[in-house]
């Protein structure tokens, strides 16, 4: 399974998304994660960026807004506890695992 993390460098929570990532990829270990900068407004039209952190989990955003402009922001999640610059450990574990089934599905 295959896990992008997109983001800008002036974006503070893409750390905290980037350390949620590695903890979940030491529990699994064929979880690949890569992280790439988007810097420009083009490579944010080219990848469908719609705020940083983004999560891309087999080439699909879990936590996609479709009315969500895309371009160069921090983006905003919703968790338990409220809004939130970052989708919580659990949020991530889900769908990540949620991926992991499809791709199981896929390959049976």
């Amino acid at each position: 399974m295959n896990v992008t993390l997109l983001y800008f460098d002036d974006c503070p929570n893409w750390h905290v998304t980037d350390g949620y990532l590695r903890t979940i990829a030491a529990e699994h270990p064929r979880l690949t994660v890569e992280r790439r900068v988007v810097d420009t407004i083009e490579d944010a039209e080219a990848t469908r960026f719609r705020g940083s952190p983004s999560v891309i989990v087999d080439g699909v955003d879990p936590f996609a807004d479709p009315d969500a402009p895309v371009g160069l922001s921090c983006r905003v999640y919703q968790t338990p506890a409220g809004p939130a610059g970052t989708p919580t450990l659990d949020q991530l574990r889900s769908a990540i695992t949620a991926g992991g089934r499809a791709e199981e599905t896929r390959d049976a």
